[in-house]
């Protein structure tokens, strides 16, 4: 029996280590998770394994970034808050000033109203509040009598949808843009309620005393506690840099310029965020002379995936070829839009066969190179200005035409190398 029962000893151990495995696997998705869906509601995949790891995600998302996440019993929330505020590649897609307007407005309507609401009380909703004379100061007016107001209405709900803030009961959005049907759905208030991811409310400022600005109002919004020592600006630094390496794709050291401080600390301590930040979300760093990023192998952790099916994305494919080539032959110049749309037309008697049907039109290579250009700016690989679009380091990945050129330089000189590993 003592011999038996010392054979079985090692597979115990086995079967225990491989539980700890799986519990690491899986709190290492339930983290992944909410860096993608922060508001999550049970109806996510990963919901239930960030319940069973609440507290060791809570704790680390605390130490490693300062973010809070709060779980309930149908909703958790991971108040994300970005280390750059003036971002302008952040938001929902195809939502415009008015969108965001109509987006607040609906979500005061939904924090008064019944647990349950018709598409069509919403927009009734919409209409008393959109009616405020301030609103009407500034030009802003909703009358949902047009086909494409009550376009923007359903482009709302969709979204709310989307976020878990509304649940689909019965009925249809398109047929309430037809005038033919209308649409129920329930209200999720503990989502509604987690929407906003700000360290003060608005309605905290008396109207005097209320920031007349959007950068400061954004900046009051957001504004965190800092201890004033030595151990809380660092820590104050350390979470900044993580806030930026796991949301944002790429951080270069150029942009910390403002901020010797900071860019100090990144340089003595990115090798060491990395490997904390990196073996936790299931990323791996790529350092260069330039800067940092934390890589996706899956591709999963991105609101942008590049390279991808599409049109589109084929188009801002070689718009990134184009963009890195005019950026070693020209270094600091920027590129014109114009230009960029021009190649873009230049690529269509060889590549347009595999386009959609629109993109081969006439005049479509404008469109075509903005919706480009806005793609890799959102992936940290152009930076857009008046002038043009500034090619960035690493968007040298894309120069597939030098790979094997500047492979073979490697194993020549050590000037070489070095040149090499000054790109991304």
């Amino acid at each position: 029996m003592a011999r038996e029962a010392g054979a079985r000893a090692p597979d115990a151990v086995q079967v225990k280590d491989v539980l700890a495995r799986h519990r690491e696997d899986e709190r290492r998705d339930a983290l992944r998770a909410l860096l993608m869906c922060p508001l999550m509601t049970a109806s996510h995949p990963a919901f239930h394994a960030v319940r069973r790891h609440e507290r060791e995600l809570r704790d680390w998302f605390s130490q490693a970034a300062g973010w809070i996440l709060h779980v309930e019993r149908d909703c958790a929330r991971l108040y994300k808050r970005p280390a750059d505020l003036a971002d302008a590649t952040r938001g929902a897609d195809e939502f415009d000033r008015r969108r965001y307007i109509l987006f607040c407005l609906a979500c005061a309507a939904l924090e008064r109203a019944e647990p349950q609401i018709t598409l069509r009380t919403l927009g009734e909703k919409l209409l008393a509040l959109a009616a405020d004379p301030e609103l009407g100061a500034r030009g802003f007016t909703f009358t949902l009598d047009s086909h494409h107001e009550r376009r923007e209405l359903v482009a709302i709900c969709r979204y709310l949808l989307s976020l878990g803030v509304l649940l689909r009961v019965a009925g249809d959005e398109d047929a309430f843009v037809s005038k033919v049907g209308d649409a129920l759905y329930d209200v999720r208030r503990r989502a509604l309620a987690g929407l906003l991811a700000a360290a003060r409310g608005p309605s905290t400022w008396a109207p005097e005393n209320a920031p007349a600005q959007l950068d400061e109002r954004l900046a009051a919004l957001t504004e965190e506690f800092t201890p004033d020592s030595e151990e809380g600006r660092r820590t104050a630094m350390r979470h900044h840099l993580a806030r930026r390496l796991l949301d944002d794709p790429v951080v270069y050291l150029d942009e910390l310029d403002e901020r010797p401080a900071l860019r100090a600390y990144f340089q003595n301590q990115r090798g060491a965020l990395a490997a904390r930040l990196g073996e936790a979300a299931g990323l791996h760093a790529e350092q260069r002379a330039e800067g940092l990023a934390l890589v996706d192998d899956s591709g999963e952790l991105t609101d942008v995936a590049m390279p991808a099916a599409g049109t589109a994305s084929h188009v801002t494919l070689l718009v990134a070829e184009f963009l890195a080539a005019a950026g070693r032959a020209q270094p600091g110049t920027p590129v014109s839009e114009a230009a960029v749309a021009e190649a873009v037309r230049g690529l269509i008697p060889e590549y347009g066969r595999f386009w959609a049907k629109a993109a081969r039109e006439p005049g479509a290579e404008t469109g075509l190179a903005a919706n480009a250009l806005a793609r890799l700016a959102m992936l940290r690989l152009v930076r857009r200005e008046a002038a043009g679009a500034f090619p960035l380091p690493a968007l040298a990945r894309f120069a597939l035409g030098d790979a094997e050129l500047v492979a073979r330089k490697r194993t020549s000189t050590k000037g070489a190398e070095r040149a090499q590993d000054a790109l991304f």
